[in-house]
């Protein structure tokens, strides 16, 4: 058994997306971000960042104590590996599949999640940095429309750099990308769409989202410090 510390932000829909498609049994343990439960005790105890998703493994390969594990690129790596799927066997594949999993955990994600901000949670508007991250996703799409060009997926078959990269991807209306501008990637879109377990994953807790308006929320989320 695998508990799934999540809330349905894209980085949390990256595991639901992968535990669905592996089949395997979970449970879900709801960090509601905007309540501040990413900051309690037992959560840190997990997951020292304060951000989810975390996992809790179980029934770790080894069969030792549980395995914990924060940082959404971390936890699907360990999962591909822990079930031989969704990854490759093979030196160059596996090479192919990490460029594109860390390209996402350090280009798409947090680009799109500072579009996000600037775009839709910023109190003030600041066009220079609306404008600045808006292009810079732009440019990031037109790199993964490139990559599509002639293959269905990321990195040929089906793998954990989709999943990672896909959940993002849905959100480009908010920030602010014309998807018909970027055919191989709205192809790319459909057909993970089509995926049972990959809509399914998806779409777990979407009735618990919602919009971060109240101050409360604010305060929780944005310009956290040290202290």
């Amino acid at each position: 058994m695998i508990d799934l510390h999540y809330w349905p932000t894209p980085n949390g829909k990256k595991i639901s997306i992968m535990l669905e498609e592996l089949g395997v049994d979970y449970q879900v343990k709801w960090v509601d971000i905007g309540k501040g439960d990413q900051f309690k005790p037992e959560f840190l105890a997990i997951a020292p960042n304060n951000r989810m998703p975390a996992i809790v493994d179980h029934d770790p390969a080894d069969g030792g104590a549980p395995v914990s594990l924060f940082e959404s690129g971390a936890i699907l790596l360990y999962l591909a590996q822990k079930h031989g799927q969704f990854y490759a066997d093979d030196l160059r594949q596996q090479q192919d599949i990490n460029q594109w999993l860390f390209w996402q955990m350090g280009g798409l994600g947090p680009m799109a999640g500072q579009a996000h901000h600037f775009r839709q949670y910023a109190p003030e508007q600041v066009p220079y940095a609306i404008k600045r991250y808006t292009d810079e996703c732009n440019r990031l799409y037109g790199v993964l429309n490139h990559q599509l060009v002639d293959r269905e997926f990321i990195a040929g078959d089906y793998s954990i750099a989709d999943m990672a990269c896909w959940p993002w991807a849905l959100s480009h209306e908010r920030q602010g990308q014309d998807i018909d501008q970027f055919p191989n990637l709205k192809r790319w879109l459909e057909a993970i769409h089509a995926r049972p377990a990959a809509a399914k994953g998806e779409a777990l807790g979407a009735e618990r989202r919602k919009s971060i308006t109240d101050e409360d929320s604010r305060k929780v989320l944005f310009n956290q410090t040290a202290r």
